[in-house]
């Protein structure tokens, strides 16, 4: 017996008698959104048929961050000891990189409403606290999210370089100057007492655009590449670049210029 026209209809309005989002089979038609733009079937296909997990139960789709909060994959870099052995830099008490899935809008401001946005997207690369965010398990891999408060600087590319890094918004990042071993009057320092010591001073090589004001704008940075500064004790956070050792300090950090 024929269907009734009431089940066809049915059929057709509900996309199941002839969409091809339901099948396997590759197509090559579109859909058109709103602001014109088009989305082939292919995309739509993957949306639907994908299964997304958070901390081990299905979601109903990607995260989508709000506010200023960013979705950082977590990344080990490896770095050289002593003898030679290669080990995740996770492994020493330094910053930890990721690499950003998806980033929000950002935050208004409490007072002027004004939109400060945030200083990354998804596919950049970026550097922030160790103990910032929060970890969670995103489709069965170790993903954090942050705010972008937490970052302190971001690139594009495989890794770090002093080219393509940038502090982020009001940091600084700081060539250390290399520690000495014994005092102006000629006494040496135990190493085992230099160990522990973390330099305050060095020379500025990168300087970030500075903190957003209430009304969208970047405030200037009191110091320029070039200048030689020192900051507060334990106010930095180390990195190392190209083999050398930085620091990224903020702004309001900086106690004073040094004569170069």
């Amino acid at each position: 017996m024929a269907p009734s026209r009431y089940a066809a209809l049915f059929a057709a309005a509900a996309g199941l008698a002839s969409s091809a989002a339901f099948t396997s089979a590759p197509c090559t038609s579109t859909h058109h959104r709103r602001d014109g733009t088009s989305l082939g079937m292919s995309t739509v296909e993957e949306t639907v048929n994908k299964q997304y997990t958070l901390d081990g139960k299905k979601v109903r789709g990607p995260i989508t961050p709000l506010g200023n909060f960013v979705l950082v994959r977590t990344k080990d870099t490896l770095d050289a000891t002593d003898g030679g052995i290669l080990l995740p830099d996770q492994s020493k008490e330094r910053a930890t990189e990721g690499e950003v899935v998806a980033a929000g809008p950002g935050k208004l401001h409490p007072h002027t409403g004004v939109r400060i946005t945030n200083p990354v997207t998804a596919g950049d690369s970026v550097l922030f606290g160790k103990f910032d965010g929060h970890d969670m398990n995103y489709n069965d891999e170790p993903v954090a999210m942050i705010r972008d408060d937490d970052i302190l600087l971001h690139y594009k590319g495989v890794r770090m370089t002093l080219e393509n890094v940038k502090p982020c918004r009001d940091y600084v990042l700081v060539e250390l100057t290399e520690q000495k071993a014994e005092t102006a009057s000629g006494i040496v320092v135990a190493e085992s007492v230099m160990r522990d010591y973390e330099p305050c001073e060095g020379k500025v090589v990168k300087v970030g655009e500075g903190r957003m004001t209430s009304t969208g704008e970047f405030s200037g940075s009191p110091v320029k590449v070039g200048d030689r500064v020192k900051f507060k004790d334990y106010a930095g956070n180390g990195v190392k670049i190209e083999g050398t050792e930085h620091s990224l300090v903020r702004m309001v950090d900086i106690l004073c210029g040094l004569e170069a």
